[in-house]
């Protein structure tokens, strides 16, 4: 019983040491990633044109996205629509790339994609996941009703049975 005491204590004290180090490796894991985002926000010129009606866009089409809830069949076009968006981003990119000095001040089109990934594709695939989730709470009240609806009709002819 002594030896099982002291295993377990001696566990204890291996997992409260790993909770102390863990948030500070977190951190100055992080930190990188964190310096690599704030250097990427304070590059773009947040007031030009163009980039002010691209989030625009974004902020409507994910209050279409809210408020057609209710409507499956125009959901599932914008969640089309949507992917379409993200399936055509690098031939977007490229296509902006070449022409970037008629609409903006810097070339933010890099071969990578990555600007054009995190502003254009990630605010898609957002709208597209809120689509999907909002699809799954509908198939799950519908099959809900659907089992309900079922139960009653069994109750119904039970009962027509019994009379």
């Amino acid at each position: 019983m002594e030896e099982l005491r002291s295993a377990v204590e001696e566990h204890m004290e291996i997992v409260a040491d790993l909770v102390q180090k863990l948030p500070s490796e977190l951190r100055s894991g992080l930190r990188p990633a964190y310096d690599n985002f704030i250097g990427f926000f304070y590059a773009i010129d947040w007031k030009e044109p163009w980039l002010m009606c691209l989030l625009a866009f974004h902020v409507v089409l994910l209050i279409i996205t809210i408020f057609s809830r209710k409507n499956t069949n125009f959901q599932m076009c914008l969640f089309l629509l949507a992917l379409l968006g993200v399936c055509f981003a690098e031939s977007l990119n490229r296509f902006l790339g070449d022409n970037w000095k008629k609409f903006a001040t810097q070339n933010y089109f890099d071969p990578s994609g990555l600007f054009l990934s995190v502003l254009w594709s990630g605010p898609l695939l957002i709208v597209a996941i809120v689509i999907l989730i909002n699809t799954l709470f509908s198939m799950c009240y519908l099959i809900v009703r659907w089992k309900r609806a079922e139960l009653r009709h069994r109750a119904r002819v039970s009962r027509n049975k019994q009379d």
